[in-house]
């Protein structure tokens, strides 16, 4: 049996300027509930990765504006940001790999591709960077084990509905970072969205089990774009 707390979307940025392979990739991996944002050049690129909480991102070495390397380099020592990064490139020799793994890349896979590799190696990369913290997860007094699904705030057990567990793990996976509406949405019913505004309801519920016998909240709104959840 699949555990449904495990089929949490994968939020990938595609950085590519040839529309035929993103539409390619958009096709195929949206059917294995990715959330998908794309960037055209390195400038534009560089944007997203700095204003959005992604898992993976895919990027192509031949690109206007900023290369896939500089974009790399960028990304790891400027920004401080550890997403893994897959380089997705023509040029197959050693010595190119070498380059790519120098400036950041996480993993190399040469053009063409099949794209049963490239979910692969993407499910690879999610899995080992979530692995780093043995499955905890901890903000400020609040933790959450993806393994047992147990949640505790102050050292409290704190129960939640499924919908909520949900949301909680994607906020936590994401903080300090906001979270999108249409992200979270995504999450609980992937593009069988209900009407009405189902994902308030679902929020407050989150809230009073998280916040609501504390002096802290760790929720918070943001307003017009979606949620956080830190300890300021």
């Amino acid at each position: 049996m699949v555990n449904a707390f495990n089929s949490t979307p994968i939020r990938a940025l595609i950085v590519e300027d040839n529309r035929d392979i993103c539409e390619n990739i958009a096709a195929y991996l949206e059917k294995h509930h990715y959330i998908l944002d794309f960037a055209y050049d390195g400038i534009s690129a560089m944007h997203l990765a700095l204003t959005n909480p992604f898992d993976v991102i895919v990027l192509d070495l031949m690109l206007p504006g900023m290369d896939g390397l500089r974009f790399c380099q960028k990304l790891r020592t400027d920004a401080e940001v550890e997403t893994p990064v897959l380089m997705l490139t023509a040029r197959d020799t050693l010595a190119d790999k070498l380059k790519g793994f120098e400036a950041g890349a996480d993993d190399y896979l040469v053009k063409p591709f099949a794209l049963q590799e490239l979910h692969a190696r993407l499910q690879a990369l999610h899995k080992r960077s979530h692995g780093k913290t043995d499955n905890q997860l901890t903000v400020g007094d609040l933790t959450m084990n993806r393994a047992t699904l147990q949640v505790h705030r102050a050292g409290r057990l704190v129960d939640l509905t499924p919908a909520c567990m949900k949301l909680l793990q994607r906020l936590m996976e994401a903080a300090p970072s906001v979270v999108s509406r249409e992200d979270l949405e995504t999450v609980l019913w992937a593009d069988e969205r209900p009407d009405g505004d189902a994902l308030r309801s679902h929020l407050y519920k989150l809230r009073q089990a998280i916040d609501r016998s504390f002096a802290t909240p760790l929720i918070h709104t943001v307003h017009r774009i979606g949620y956080r959840i830190a300890e300021d």
